[in-house]
């Protein structure tokens, strides 16, 4: 299991809040048991909410980033979306990468 490290700019980290990422997150934790830390910033301006994160992947590392206005939890919901997509893609290129062999002539 990987460790996740949640902070805040301008935000109180609420217990809601960390149950919420936590609770997103174990769905890309699903897609890959490489996953060796996530860190997550949550940042508030004064016309938006905005959730980042940082996975770590041996060799990668992976960012993504969304925000809202109205609602933190829409921003951390694309975020985490945004992060599945990226882990997918990644994990597509690292399985064609190790089933197709160069063959030279």
């Amino acid at each position: 299991m990987h460790t996740t490290k949640i902070s805040g700019h301008h935000i109180d980290v609420t217990p809601a809040i960390k149950d919420h990422i936590n609770e997103k997150l174990s769905k890309i934790s699903k897609l890959t048991d490489q996953i060796t830390s996530v860190n997550v910033t949550l940042l508030k301006d004064n016309k938006s909410q905005k959730a980042e994160a940082i996975v770590h992947i041996p060799g990668k590392e992976i960012f993504a980033a969304a925000s809202s206005e109205d609602r933190l939890f829409h921003a951390i919901d694309d975020m985490v979306d945004k992060l599945a997509k990226q882990i997918d893609k990644y994990k597509t290129k690292q399985s064609s990468a190790n089933h197709n062999p160069v063959t030279t002539h």
